[in-house]
């Protein structure tokens, strides 16, 4: 059973009770990421996600590590572009205890000067091993070609100058500006009380009504072309899109279903042709990236340079047969089943409960229950898959990024073409 309450500040609280489970899970979701940062601000959301476990005024960072590991849980926080996320998981017994170290990471940390440095260190680390991994760099750097000049296409982490500038009082007016009741949700799912959770919550309620402004710069806008990094590499990795959904779109059932088919397991269209089939890579996949009014579908690839090219064709084959030919009726049936299996198995972790109770609410105001969206998958048909295909797929939003040894890879607007 899932049950909501609003606390007098605003303070989103939803929690589901499944009695067969010993753990709790709870987590505090706070609409802010790297897309509301400002230019001098790049990488600050991320920055304070690390800052808050290193101390309050009545705990130091050890301790806070040693309180969660003496009882057998978990705490830890995660930034995307449009929310940060702090949550612990743990045995029903030590949810107090749960939520009472997140009460105080997150309303009482102290920024000291020497943490603050000792932390810039970590993630000016965390940002060369990044640039050390192209197969992770590659995302940063399309999304950085598909969204020019937005904040979409900025990486999360921030960069080494912008890291470099931080300090803690710059922290600390972002997290005054930004950590506001009325962008905040705390979903909690296990062997709980939703009662006695909101009890539990009295630090929060206790904070002062707010809302932050809007600072998303707006609706991006997304942009096409080829864009080359050279990197001395064995491999040459790619990320190639377009247009994608965002989460409320009419047609994102059918979306979800797209991107099972196309790349999204050992069954999908990308891997048996450009894997099993012509064996040109180890790893091909799609995805797609969702945010409040914009999202992306994006297949990634790595392959050898003098492969990339027929890799790249058989990926933009792969979205022109999505947009000239319904998708057959079986192999729809089998996306469908791909999908829904793997979200039904998810649920058996109360982690995955807490994070759909917080995703449905921030981006649709209430829960959805299980059995509503099975329906809607369950709804779709090959003409809404090849609607939408035919709606988000085009040249002016195609784009290509490739790293590694690019120059010579005949790749030029001519062949990178859905036309």
């Amino acid at each position: 059973m899932v049950t909501k309450t609003v606390l007098d500040n605003g303070i989103r609280v939803i929690s589901e009770h499944i009695p067969h489970l010993h753990s709790v899970s709870i987590g505090v979701w706070v609409a802010t990421g790297s897309r509301y940062e400002r230019e001098s601000e790049r990488g600050i959301s991320h920055f304070i996600e690390h800052m808050l476990f290193k101390g309050t005024e009545r705990r130091s960072a050890r301790d806070i590590a040693r309180e969660i590991d003496s009882v057998g849980g978990v705490l830890n926080a995660f930034t995307s572009r449009e929310h940060t996320c702090y949550y612990a998981k743990v045995l029903d017994s030590f949810l107090p205890k749960a939520v009472d170290l997140l009460a105080d990471i997150m309303l009482n940390s102290v920024f000291a000067d020497e943490e603050v440095e000792k932390e810039r260190q970590v993630i000016l680390q965390e940002i060369g091993m990044i640039e050390d991994t192209p197969d992770d760099l590659i995302h940063d750097l399309f999304a950085r070609s598909f969204w020019p000049g937005h904040p979409l296409g900025k990486p999360i982490i921030g960069t080494t100058e912008s890291v470099g500038s931080f300090t803690g009082d710059m922290a600390l007016e972002y997290r005054r500006r930004r950590y506001l009741p009325g962008d905040i949700i705390i979903s909690a799912a296990g062997r709980v009380d939703h009662d006695e959770l909101v009890k539990l919550l009295a630090p929060f309620a206790a904070m002062t009504r707010g809302k932050a402004e809007d600072a998303s710069s707006g609706v991006p806008v997304p942009s096409g072309g080829v864009e080359r990094f050279y990197r001395d590499l064995e491999q040459v990795h790619l990320c190639v899109g377009t247009r994608g959904i965002n989460h409320t779109h009419a047609d994102r059932h059918a979306g979800y279903l797209m991107n099972t088919l196309l790349g999204s397991g050992m069954s999908s269209r990308l891997f048996q042709e450009i894997r099993e089939r012509r064996g040109l890579v180890y790893s091909v996949y799609s995805y797609l990236s969702n945010f409040t009014d914009a999202g992306s579908l994006v297949v990634y690839a790595g392959a050898e340079e003098g492969r990339i090219a027929e890799v790249v064709d058989l990926t933009l084959a792969e979205l022109r047969r999505l947009k000239m030919e319904p998708v057959p009726a079986e192999e729809l049936e089998a996306a469908r089943n791909h999908f829904s299996g793997h979200l039904l198995l998810s649920l058996e972790n109360s982690e995955n409960r807490m994070t759909r109770l917080a995703k449905t609410e921030l981006h649709f105001g209430r829960d959805i229950p299980v059995e509503e969206l099975l329906e809607a998958f369950r709804q779709v048909t090959p003409e809404d898959i090849l609607a939408l295909a035919n709606d988000l797929f085009d040249d002016s939003s195609l784009s290509l990024a490739l790293i590694g040894r690019v120059a010579d890879i005949p790749l030029g607007p001519d062949r990178v073409t859905l036309s």
